[in-house]
């Protein structure tokens, strides 16, 4: 999101809105990724996990999925998993009907499946690749969405690549650059971004950085990012990485968004991660874009994030007034379910 999005963002959040939406649309996925945090244990809180929650084919899940986007009515949606391409069927009715509505989406996969060709035509829809370091290590962790399907499934398209950085990573001489060299020269790649991995609290694995990780890599990523025009990490975003919000109501992304699994109805807490995330160690790129974002003045003292708060204040003032709510905002609760106008019928 940049600051103009965020700017756009506060008439939402004023009027009782939520201006980002994530839903995992599936709970199905060929993947079997070590430390993916979706199917973890404790994602959704621990009474049920990821691969155990019913959800939707077909109709139902392509209006449940515009049901939520009517509900909440954001300015930008991420369609995750599970492995989104498992309801390509369902994508290719639900993303002409949010981009006709002008909403920012992003559908985010392993390419394991052909992305569809004609989703590329589509205004303000994006994908987004995630490959997890080189090829040697994302192989045999994210296999069979290996190298060389991946280029194979995006060959022709226009994509975004998302990179967790492990520890392993920033400890290899020239790794990091080695990576961003090769997916900044492939020419179906518009932008490159990463993450650092996120742990749960309490957790101790070989992926977690450490605070020394994360200085160099605040002083590596913006020199790779001038040396590779693709490569999306401003100076003030890495710095991000090094001093993450405290807590979730101290984060930026997690107050502003709302999360549902693939039933549709249970609420992914406190933010995309579930479960209990250990927010000192914090690598979210969303989060960190903005908090970097919350942190530019506006003039004198007064900084954006002051202003987002405020903003937050009057939206849970306004659905006070409001006699009908709308469940699931950090500083209050929303506006109103709708129905929506028109089912769509996949044919």
């Amino acid at each position: 999101m940049k600051a103009s999005d965020l700017i756009r963002s506060w008439g939402k959040i004023i009027t009782g809105k939520i201006p980002i939406l994530s839903i995992e649309i599936t709970r199905e996925c060929p993947l079997h990724c070590p430390g993916c945090y979706a199917y973890g244990d404790d994602h959704l809180g621990g009474e049920t996990i990821l691969r155990e929650v019913s959800d939707f084919r077909g109709d139902q899940l392509v209006n449940g999925i515009l049901s939520l986007v009517d509900r909440y009515e954001p300015l930008h949606v991420s369609l995750v998993g599970g492995e989104p391409l498992v309801r390509h069927r369902e994508l290719s009715n639900v993303l002409p009907e949010l981009s006709r509505r002008g909403i920012f989406t992003m559908v985010v996969t392993s390419a394991v499946a052909p992305i569809p060709m004609e989703w590329m035509d589509l205004p303000h829809i994006c994908v987004a690749v995630s490959v997890d370091g080189l090829a040697k290590d994302h192989d045999v962790r994210r296999t069979p969405a290996t190298y060389e399907r991946i280029l194979k499934n995006i060959a022709g398209r226009n994509v975004y690549i998302h990179w967790t950085i492990v520890r392993s990573h920033v400890e290899q001489p020239g790794y990091l650059e080695e990576y961003v060299r090769f997916w900044t020269a492939q020419s179906e790649v518009h932008r490159v971004w990463c993450s650092l991995y996120t742990p749960q609290r309490g957790e101790a694995t070989p992926e977690m950085l450490s605070p020394e990780n994360r200085q160099a890599l605040a002083s590596e990523l913006p020199l790779l990012a001038k040396k590779y025009s693709k490569f999306l990490v401003p100076d003030g975003y890495a710095k991000a990485f090094v001093e993450p919000p405290k807590s979730p109501d101290d984060c930026i992304f997690s107050r502003m968004s709302v999360n549902f699994t693939a039933d549709l109805k249970t609420r992914v807490e406190p933010c995309v991660f579930g479960g209990d995330p250990d927010c000192s160690q914090c690598g979210c790129s969303a989060s960190a874009a903005l908090h970097w974002i919350g942190d530019m003045k506006v003039a004198g003292p007064l900084r954006v994030k002051h202003l987002v708060r405020g903003s937050m204040n009057m939206g849970a003032f306004v659905n006070r007034l409001q006699t009908r709510t709308r469940e699931g905002l950090r500083w209050g609760d929303a506006g109103t379910p709708r129905q929506s106008a028109d089912l769509i019928q996949i044919k």
